[in-house]
Parts: structure tokens; sequence; C-alpha cells
């Protein structure tokens, strides 16, 4: 963003904030004040809460406001400031504070309300500019997998083994029961013998193993070289063969994706390590085969986002609807001594709705042919949905 838009974007939220009114930046000015790259010139724009739409005409009358032009939906008026255009509206019944898609930003140290970028997915206008924020994406993606990468290859061997055991030692438990490790989702699978299946930031192999005993040709494709260790141990313990490709899922090449797959899989705790949606959905676009099947299963975002559990007691502590990406502590954290935890890196999460989700699935040309929420089991936690499944299909002739 120019030195020029900050410093007037700076101004204009400096005062509406100093008269409480609630307001948010929106299309190229929002889009810009989160560092995406739009060509300019361009319209400034800003909602304000409606019912305070007359004090914030008043509050620019030194800038010659226009008069305000009113429709049954909203309301709008323009000036002029650091020869900076200016549109300031407002919707009518509308409150912008709990605009699901209204963040704070940090411009010069000061703060700004804006338009999150992903409300491209409902806002038709926001919409107009999705290139340019799958672009941008992109490139704050590539950073961020090298972080969540460096994460995932600290001991987390020494992790898994103290989670299962020797690779020996879970082999011949996986092969007892194998279609018990890839449950709820199995009875979405149907017979696996002969299929080619992928799975997607698949881990340390034990989902893999399972498939693979079950007769399918499987390949997993996840970043850790920790992982990847684990998941070879384990495929020679168990007998059975797993290809194993080293890579983040984005970076997959069409050698690797093949359009011939029947089935990818990803599952728990992995969605969110994705801060686009839309390329993941390319990607398993060009892996499947046409008639194939997309299964994910992921933790619920009721579970992960908004609700916390102690025994018996439940609060809501999150914002179901934040799109903000947040640092966490890497997922086999709990499972490292006490004096190795402090030296772990943390990775970076985008958590979805189950609403963002769906939608990019949708329109991505998959077909949803199944999105089952399914229950917490303990005993305290009853009627909070825990994890779900999704299952879509490549159409025919794609």
């Amino acid at each position: 963003m120019k030195s020029t838009n900050i410093q007037t974007a700076i101004e204009v939220g400096r005062l509406l904030e100093g008269e409480s009114i609630p307001y948010q930046f929106t299309y190229a000015a929002a889009l810009l004040i989160q560092g995406v790259s739009i060509q300019e010139p361009f319209e400034m724009t800003v909602d304000v809460q409606w019912d305070l739409f007359n004090e914030a005409h008043r509050l620019f009358t030194a800038y010659s406001p226009s008069q305000p032009t009113k429709t049954p939906e909203y309301a709008s008026f323009q000036f002029s400031l650091d020869d900076q255009f200016i549109r300031v509206a407002c919707r009518y019944n509308t409150t912008i504070k709990t605009n699901p898609y209204r963040i704070s930003m940090i411009t010069e140290e000061t703060e700004l309300w804006c338009q999150s970028l992903y409300s491209y997915f409902y806002d038709e206008e926001m919409a107009v500019y999705a290139n340019q924020i799958h672009t941008y994406l992109a490139g704050v993606q590539r950073g961020f997998t090298k972080e969540n990468e460096a994460a995932w290859n600290q001991n987390n061997y020494v992790a898994l083994v103290n989670r299962y055991g020797e690779p020996e030692q879970l082999a011949p438990k996986i092969l007892h029961n194998p279609k018990w490790r890839l449950q709820p989702f199995y009875r979405y699978m149907g017979n696996l013998h002969g299929k080619k299946v992928m799975h997607l930031m698949g881990s340390n192999g034990v989902k893999a193993v399972a498939i693979a005993a079950l007769g399918a040709e499987v390949k997993v494709v996840d970043f850790s070289r920790e992982n990847a260790a684990f998941a070879k141990a384990l495929a020679e313990a168990a007998q059975v063969s797993v290809d194993y490709i080293i890579s983040d899922v984005l970076s997959l090449t069409e050698d690797h994706a093949g359009n011939d797959h029947d089935l990818v899989l990803m599952e728990l705790g992995v969605l969110h390590y994705l801060i686009d949606l839309a390329p993941l959905m390319d990607k398993i676009q060009a892996i499947l085969k046409p008639g194939g099947q997309f299964i994910l299963h992921e933790f619920h975002p009721i579970s992960t986002k908004l609700i916390t559990s102690s025994g018996k007691k439940h609060k809501v502590t999150g914002n179901y609807f934040d799109p903000t990406i947040e640092s966490n502590d890497v997922a086999f954290f709990k499972h490292m001594p006490d004096g190795e935890q402090g030296k772990l890196s943390q990775v970076v999460q985008r958590k979805w709705t189950i609403g963002e989700l769906v939608t990019a699935v949708g329109k991505s040309g998959l077909v949803i042919k199944v999105l089952e929420e399914e229950p917490n089991h303990k005993m305290h936690d009853i009627g909070l949905p825990k994890t779900y499944t999704l299952v879509a299909e490549k159409r025919q002739g794609i």
C-alpha cells in the first residue's frame, strides 16, 4: 500500500474511531491493507454502522462530503482526502461489529478494521479480486509451509515411538484389524482391493499401511522426513508396499498426480495447514480419475474453534467465524518429554468453518455426496460434534 494511501486510511480510521463509529475498509482498500497487490488508482471504500451514518457524514464536514445517496438497502456519500477519492457507505440493519469477516490489522502501529480477504467466499464484489487473493495467499503459503515443515522435522520420530512403540511392535496390531484403523470413514471407501489411493498429508503411515493391507496401491504425500522414515519402517515390518513422496501437497508434480486415482484421503488435523483451499481442490481434481472420490475426515470446528471442555464444564471461548491465521504447538508436542517440549517450533494454522469448506469443494466442481458430523464419544461431551466426514466425487468427463 503506498504511503499516501496508508496515511489516508489511518486518518479516516482515526476519525471514525474517535467518534466511536464502528467501521471497516472494504474491497480494494481492505486488500491493500492486508498486503494484496491491487492496481491503482482505486476508490477507497469504507462501511460504517448504519444507525451512525448521519454522524459519519457530519464527521467529514471539513472535507466537503457529497449529499448522501440513499436506496432501500444502503446509503453512501463521497469526499476527497489527500487526492484520494473515498466512499463511505452503510447497509441498513446490518451490525458492523458482528460481521464474521471483519478483522483488525496493525498498520504503521495503528489499528485499522477491514474486511477479510476470505470474504470472497460469499461476497460477489470481493470475488472480483479472487485471482489477486489466490496469488497473494500462494506466496504467504510458501513461507508458512517452510515453517511448518521445519516444525515437523524436529524429533518427530521419537514422538511417534513414544506414542505407538517401535514400527515392528505396531505393524502386527494394524494387520490384526486394518479396517479398525480407518474408522469411522472406512464405510465410504468401499472394497479397497486393487484401488489406487493417495493419502495427502499422510503423516506416519498408519492409515496407509492399513489401506495397503486391504489390497490397495497406496501413495502418501507429506513433507516430514521423520514421518516418512517411520512410515517406511512400518510398511516394511507389515510387509506391504507404500510409496512415500516427501513433498508438500501443493508442490506435488503432475507425474505423481496422474489423474488416475480412485480415492484421495485426508484426515485429522491437516486442513488447517493450508491458508487457501482453492489450490488444494485443484490438486485433488488433478489426482482423481473421473468418478473418483475425495474423503476428508477432520476435527469439527465447533471443537477446534469455539468450545473448550473440562469434565462436565463447557465454555464458549473462541470465535467460530474467526478467519485469522494463528500459531500453535505442533501436534506431536504432547508425546515429547517435558524437557524437549519447550524446544519445539510452532506451526502456522488457518482453521476453517464447515461453510467455507463446503463452499470451496462446491466451487471446485467436485460433487458433495456426504457430509456426516460425528459426535464426541465422551459422556461429558455427549451432544457435541467432535469430527466430520465429507465425501465428494469428481464428475465424469472432467
